[in-house]
């Protein structure tokens, strides 16, 4: 399996440590994941993202999908949710598979016939189209999001905290506060789409189901590499 993470390290750490966790589950004994790992410097991913330049980021994404091709793997995860946004160009491009984190989100939502749903990311995650129209398309779930005032309290936070390993109660209240609000419009349920957010929201904090796409995303790695 190619990983392509840094985006950010934090994260990472997790996809690296949960994949294992999950084939030894499976397997037993001393049994772990082959992986091939790519961590890109993020400053520089989040410049280009800034600079609203996805077609240099879709440029970089190739070529390092094709490196880890090339050196052995067989499927490509990458490690960010925001990074989804140019995963239909990427797929184009690529001839093994990429195990995109939002169809196998949108699976885990139809299989628990959920309709409505509330979405938290970064703000190229909630205002882009890539989310909210494949949910709504391909499986008829429909997307809401927060306000304008609290997207970009989320934004911020996941750059300036989570990504810097900063988990504070604080937040914590502000963000349940945010899932509060989206309840009352309607959602079912809500995805946590950036892969930091379930070491801030568990379960056991909001009174509807709560999508981890994190492990989603891995659940659904395991699987293909095992098969």
């Amino acid at each position: 399996m190619g990983l392509i993470g840094g985006m950010s390290w934090e994260n990472t750490i997790d996809y690296y440590r949960i994949i294992n966790e999950m084939v030894k589950n499976r397997l037993g004994e001393w049994y772990s994941a082959e992986i091939l790992l790519y961590s890109v410097n993020f400053e520089e991913i989040l410049q280009l993202q800034n600079q609203n330049n996805w077609k240099e980021l879709v440029k970089l994404m190739i070529i390092i999908c094709r490196n880890l091709e090339l050196a052995g793997s067989k499927a490509i995860v990458i490690c960010s949710n925001t990074m989804h946004k140019i995963a239909t160009e990427i797929e184009a491009k690529i001839s093994i598979p990429l195990i995109n984190v939002v169809d196998e989100t949108a699976k885990a939502i139809k299989s628990t016939n959920i309709k409505s749903v509330g979405l938290l990311g970064t703000k190229f995650t909630m205002e882009g189209a890539f989310y909210a129209e494949k949910l709504a398309k391909k499986y008829e779930i429909n997307t809401l999001i927060p306000d304008k005032i609290e997207r970009n309290y989320i934004h911020k936070t996941i750059y300036q905290e989570f990504a810097k390993g900063k988990f504070l109660e604080s937040t914590k209240e502000k963000f349940l506060r945010i899932i509060e609000n989206l309840i009352k419009k309607g959602a079912e349920g809500i995805i946590l789409g950036c892969t930091e957010l379930p070491m801030l929201i568990n379960s056991q904090d909001v009174s509807v189901p709560l999508y981890d796409t994190l492990k989603i995303h891995l659940r659904a790695a395991v699987n293909f590499s095992l098969t």
